[in-house]
């Protein structure tokens, strides 16, 4: 096995397909990159066997790929990303010796590693599944990025540490909770389509580091696998099994109360509160009227804090609420706009907390019980 390649490409894919090894790898092979050289392209293969990530490196000038012999070898990953990074050269040149000895080289410098035969890798099945369907690739890190934080990362319920994808024709809803709160986010698909699964957060964060700035990704899914393919790179992860739970019968559809409000204004007076504890957690309350809006948080160990809300706009009777600070908090920054609207119902009802610019994005907050 013998090729020769320009460094910056080879590095880069090397780092993409890495990003899929575990430390804590199930089996020594997975440690490690596994490198098949065919007669047109590179192809490199990373698996934790939960998340697997191929990418491919073809030929082109960019990519200076030349390829003299076929062969597979696997490499341990942190050792050929050391050496490729620390090689003063523009162009790598790579070949099996003897067996598994591996020499590369560039420049002056040369290593020789001693790397595993491709037949102890585990076989890993890229076959595409039958669902397809294609977005742009900023929607997919949009529905991640306002989803996939509200997820469990508690494993007694391991369905809740996944984001629930749900497509009923030409409609997608992605959801997320932990059963304190939840997020989702609904968009329109070109396909119609019919299916149902849960991805777990752990490997959508692996896809949201491949996707690129512009362009678009293909996903396919069946009752087993979803597949996230990015231009040569194919991002593969288990789904999670269990049935989701049914979320829509806790969003409110009417409420009696509504609070409009300037998203980085509200951040700030929750950050400025967020230090005053109780057991390790942030209590706001919010004390709602169309007079006068106010953030208030309380610990007997630490003291107060009392803030007025000036860009607040609040419509019907007197309202006091109490809720986990940090999940506002989060439940904001995940939207976009200057403004955020909360539709409440009561004083114990959960609420419901959207962006006056965009009703594809809702996150749904559980009050809590003071005694103060």
């Amino acid at each position: 096995m013998y090729f020769k390649v320009a460094k910056k490409n080879f590095y880069n894919a090397l780092s993409v397909a890495a990003r899929a090894i575990s430390t804590f790898s199930p089996l020594p092979a997975f440690s490690g990159i596994k490198i098949d050289a065919k007669e047109d392209c590179l192809v490199l293969t990373g698996s934790d066997s939960d998340v697997s990530i191929q990418t491919k490196l073809v030929k082109s000038e960019d990519c200076n790929l030349e390829i003299r012999d076929m062969g597979s070898i696997v490499i341990e990953a942190k050792y050929i990303l050391e050496i490729v990074r620390k090689i003063n050269a523009d162009e790598i040149e790579f070949e099996v010796i003897d067996g598994c000895s591996t020499k590369i080289s560039g420049n002056t410098a040369e290593f020789r590693i001693n790397g595993m035969r491709a037949n102890e890798y585990p076989a890993i099945d890229f076959s595409k599944p039958k669902e397809c369907f294609t977005m742009e690739e900023d929607i997919l890190r949009r529905i991640i990025l306002q989803t996939s934080f509200a997820t469990s990362d508690k494993e007694t319920r391991p369905v809740l540490t996944g984001v629930n994808f749900a497509c009923d024709g030409t409609t997608l809803n992605c959801v997320a909770t932990d059963s304190y709160r939840l997020a989702k986010k609904t968009i329109e698909i070109k396909e119609s389509l019919n299916f149902n699964i849960t991805v777990p957060a752990k490997s959508l964060q692996e896809v949201v580091k491949t996707l690129e700035d512009e362009g678009e990704v293909e996903i396919a899914v069946n009752d087993k696998k979803a597949q996230f393919i990015i231009n040569d790179t194919i991002v593969q992860t288990r789904l999670i099994d269990g049935v989701y739970p049914e979320t829509n019968r806790l969003i409110p559809l009417t409420f009696d109360y509504e609070l409009t409000i300037d998203a980085k204004d509200l951040l700030d007076a929750i950050d400025r509160a967020s230090f005053i504890k109780n057991d390790g957690v942030s209590v706001i309350k919010f004390s709602l009227s169309e007079d006068e809006c106010v953030l208030s948080s309380k610990s007997v160990e630490v003291g107060s804090s009392t803030e007025v809300l000036n860009s607040a706009s609040f419509v019907g009777n007197r309202l006091e609420i109490s809720c986990n600070g940090r999940y506002v908090f989060d439940a904001i920054k995940a939207l976009s706009g200057s403004l955020v609207k909360f539709s409440l119902c009561g004083e114990m009802k959960p609420f419901i907390i959207q962006s006056v610019d965009d009703a594809s994005v809702l996150q749904l907050v559980l009050p809590v019980r003071t005694y103060a």
